[in-house]
Parts: structure tokens; C-alpha cells; sequence
């Protein structure tokens, strides 16, 4: 009976809220190894990025840190998820990436520890996020098609998986912790201002 009991809670965590899990049934573990449950957002915006140091989206570390200063006090939190499975463009550890972050970017959102996100080892937020949110094409910008071009040599059917494709793809949750909008790295994040403006 005890082993049942958590299980019903959990189940009951999904089905009592209406059938449908959000972010705030989730935990991850943060850049110091503690557990952070989602839950703790709830009411809040949130913005989630898997991110990497050495990629050539990297600068929108900077974006993103001006965005959460800018709206951090209505409610608006931006939390990154390091990533090394694109191009190995992330291989330092959990403290070598918090100093980079903070020394070049300034970076003061809240950092989680670094894990995959696609894959069988990959973080349950993040199967969960493009689950609720496929993969629905880069666009038809300069640096989209560019993208485009390299991932289908490497796999002509990549674009029909809903998983991550890049660094720096982001996902807009709103104030009930449902995913709203995905935006793939081609998308800078001052061109996310007004649909973060529009939940807050």
C-alpha cells in the first residue's frame, strides 16, 4: 500500500488538474545539484532555453538575460538548460558554465545542470515541452535555410521528429503552466517581447 499511495498522487497530480500535465508536475535538477520542482513558478511566465557556451547562437545569452531584467519583476522567469548534444558546443561542467554565463553575459536567470534533451536520457521537461510544441520548421530567413541545409545532410528526415534540432530553441509558458509557443534558435529573443508582454 505504501508504494501505491505515491503513485496515486501522481496520477492523481495529472488527471485532477484536467487530464493534462504542466510544466509545474516537473522537476529538474538545478546547476548545484539540487531538485527544483516546477511548481515553485506557478502564476509566472516562463521562457525555457537549452542552451550551450560555444555555439554561434551563444550571444543571445545576452538577449535573454536583458529580457529577464526587463520583465522579471512582472512575473517573467527565463530558465536555461544546458545542453552538449549539438556539435559537443557545451562541454565544460556545471560550475565551468555558470562562471562563463555570468563573466561574458552577465547571466543571473537561473541556470539548471547541464543533461540531454533529446534522446532516451533526455530530461522529462523536455520530451514533455516538444511534445506539447513539434518541430514546425525554421523559416525562410538566411540562417533558417542555412539550418535547414546542414541538418538534412546529416538526416533528410529530421524535420519530421518533434525533438530539439538546436541550441537555443525556446519554449513561452504561460501563467497556468501550459507551452504557448516554441521558437527555434533562428529567433532572436528581442523578437520574443511581444508575445511575452501579451501573458504578462
Amino acid at each position: 500500500m505504501k508504494k501505491i499511495l505515491p503513485l496515486l498522487a501522481a496520477i492523481c497530480a495529472i488527471g485532477c488538474s484536467g487530464g493534462q500535465p504542466t510544466v509545474y508536475d516537473f522537476s529538474a535538477q538545478d546547476n548545484k545539484g539540487a531538485e527544483q520542482r516546477f511548481d515553485q513558478y506557478k502564476g509566472k511566465v516562463l521562457l525555457i532555453v537549452n542552451t550551450a557556451s560555444k555555439c554561434g547562437f551563444t550571444p543571445q545569452y545576452d538577449g535573454l538575460e536583458a529580457l529577464y531584467d526587463k520583465y522579471g519583476e512582472k512575473g517573467f522567469v527565463v530558465i536555461g538548460f544546458p545542453c552538449d548534444q549539438f556539435g559537443h558546443q557545451e562541454p565544460g561542467s556545471n560550475e565551468e558554465i555558470e562562471e562563463f554565463c555570468r563573466l561574458n553575459h552577465g547571466v543571473t536567470f537561473p541556470l539548471m545542470a547541464k543533461s540531454d534533451v533529446n534522446g532516451e536520457q533526455a530530461n522529462e521537461v523536455f520530451k514533455w515541452l516538444y511534445s506539447q510544441k513539434p518541430f514546425a520548421g525554421f523559416g525562410d530567413s538566411d540562417t533558417g535555410k542555412f539550418m535547414d541545409e546542414m541538418l538534412s545532410k546529416a538526416d533528410p528526415d529530421y524535420a519530421s521528429n518533434p525533438d530539439i534540432k538546436w541550441n537555443f530553441t525556446k519554449f513561452l509558458i504561460d501563467r497556468k503552466g501550459r507551452v504557448v509557443a516554441r521558437f527555434e534558435p533562428v529567433v532572436a529573443p528581442e523578437e520574443l517581447e511581444s508575445a511575452i508582454e501579451a501573458l504578462l
